[in-house]
């Protein structure tokens, strides 16, 4: 987006100038078991979950390390835990409301409740974010006043979109005057995260009201948040309009640009801003380089790589590791394989160690090239000198061989334990169905389960639009409709399109069609979001 179109979208009331997002009101939010010291006699059921972001993957939010306390080798310790854990789940299964789990859990319990017992369990139980809330409702007085497990319990209620809750949990931590900078980022995060870009934002302008401090750190947080997850316009329009409260620096335009360079690749914006950044008179600094030279590298521009990297190098900027990975792609790439070698001899002269990412700079596109000799040469090079290939290493061979070596690779990632992980599956997925075999993309599909991959939304969309591609619809309906039954977001052209399928096709898939049917009228999840 051009300069001169945020000026206009600015003059025509497009941008939102001062917040609009009032205060959460939490006096309708119904569920008094976790946020009042007083005990209801109400049947309140377990409020359901919003929708699955259980793998938000590379657009996931920095997750809350692992609690510190419980020791895996402490048999005692580790007894406590299992005791607490079962506890939790006989009370939630045996409970109608969370107020009775919470009586059920105060009446039976003979567990000595700990803070580390708490963080350690709601950790382990993280998955099930109700049991993780009662977990923390249970052992509150024990950590009300260690930070971690007020945002860890934020984070998780944010993963499942409840973000009702998750304000509830803010405001009770203002009231106990323990609220944090991070608490409230956090939600921020995860409302990029969900696509929700204007109430991350809106979110950052409400701090003060919680008597927070909006620096420059809490701001460049919210610009990442938004260029992770591909707001990357938005996130530049926050920067240029807030210029006078956060002076434009090389720091805050990187993060655009890397947005352009890496987040979402274009090279023509990528371009764009690195004029912007001359026109407000702001100098590129080693970071600036470093993205253009890896955004001309993955565009195949060898010419324009070397030429940023001399440049870079005249200015006084040492390039880093990946600036030389960046080279060694390019060059790879353009079959320059003697060039991208002497590289490698670079890096060691200039005292940098050579790590994965250089190796899987030469393998990918030697891979790409069909120069699969050349590839498992170097995989077994770098094993022999201690550099332990990734996920990303595999999926270079993954997504060249047959079905046959598709499954030993499957089974070889397993043994080296890096992988395979949900975005191999999809990779495949993808893969097969673009190269008209759609049985072996079902073979991949079914594969999936052995190695306990749950898959997401994007692994059903593929599979869906795969199998109407190929006339299958009958088969995508069924797919599709097990994706919405575990709270996946619909597709309305999908909906549309079977919609239409089975209003002419009533006398052959009457089946199908009736599921469906109960599907579109009895929505499975209902949410009460802020």
């Amino acid at each position: 987006m051009a300069l001169t179109n945020i000026i206009l979208r600015r003059s025509q009331g497009h941008f939102l100038w001062r917040p609009l997002l009032p205060l959460p009101s939490f006096h309708h939010l119904h569920f008094p078991l976790f946020f009042s010291s007083s005990t209801s006699s109400n049947s309140i059921p377990f409020p359901p979950i919003a929708t699955p972001h259980d793998d938000l993957s590379d657009f996931e939010p920095k997750p809350e390390s692992e609690p510190p306390g419980i020791s895996k080798h402490d048999s005692t310790d580790l007894t406590d835990l299992q005791s607490f854990i079962q506890h939790l789940s006989t009370a939630k299964s045996l409970s109608s409301s969370p107020n009775q789990a919470l009586s059920l859990l105060n009446s039976s319990s003979g567990v000595e409740i700990s803070k580390e017992l708490v963080c350690r369990a709601m950790w382990e139980v993280r998955k099930d974010w109700e049991l993780a809330l009662v977990a923390f409702r249970w052992g509150e007085e024990c950590v009300v006043d260690y930070p971690w497990a007020w945002h860890f319990i934020i984070q998780v209620v944010c993963k499942k979109e409840r973000f009702d809750l998750a304000w509830v949990l803010v405001r009770r931590m203002y009231r106990n005057g323990i609220l944090t900078q991070r608490a409230v980022i956090i939600i921020m995060e995860w409302y990029a995260a969900t696509n929700q870009a204007e109430k991350a934002i809106k979110t950052f302008y409400i701090m003060d009201r919680f008597k927070l401090n909006a620096d420059t750190e809490t701001f460049r947080s919210l610009l990442q948040a938004l260029c992770k997850n591909k707001n990357i316009e938005e996130a530049e329009e926050l920067l240029l309009t807030n210029q006078k409260i956060f002076p434009l620096t090389s720091e805050n335009f990187n993060i655009i640009l890397n947005g352009w360079c890496n987040i979402m690749p274009d090279m023509l914006e990528a371009k764009r801003i690195w004029r912007e950044m001359s026109n407000y008179c702001i100098r590129p600094d080693g970071t600036s380089y470093s993205h253009m030279i890896r955004c001309f590298s993955r565009e195949g521009s060898l010419f324009d790589s070397l030429r940023l990297y001399d440049e870079m190098k005249k200015k006084g900027w040492s390039p880093p590791l990946e600036v030389y990975n960046s080279l060694i792609y390019v060059l790879t790439k353009e079959n320059c394989l003697k060039e991208a070698k002497n590289i490698f001899e670079r890096i060691c002269e200039y005292g940098l160690n050579p790590n994965v990412e250089s190796y899987n700079s030469m393998i990918h596109p030697l891979c790409e090239n069909q120069e699969f000799e050349d590839a498992r040469a170097l995989m077994e090079e770098m094993t022999v000198k201690g550099v332990i290939p990734n996920y990303e290493t595999f999926h270079a061979f993954i997504n060249q061989g047959s079905i046959e070596e598709t499954l030993k690779i499957l089974r070889k990632m397993k043994e080296n334990e890096c992988g395979p992980r949900g975005s191999t599956f999809l990779i495949l997925l993808e893969k097969y169905f673009s190269s008209n075999e759609p049985g072996n993309a079902m073979k991949i599909w079914f594969e999936m389960k052995k190695y306990q991959i749950e898959p997401d939304r994007s692994h059903y969309m593929a599979l869906v639009k795969g199998l109407v591609k190929y006339g299958w619809v009958p088969k995508a309906i069924d797919y599709y409709n097990e994706m919405k039954s575990k709270g996946c977001v619909a597709d309305p052209p999908l909906e549309k399109m079977f919609k239409a399928f089975l209003l002419n096709n009533k006398e052959h898939w009457r089946g199908v069609g009736w599921n469906f049917a109960l599907l579109r009228e009895k929505p499975q999840f209902h949410t009460n979001r802020s």
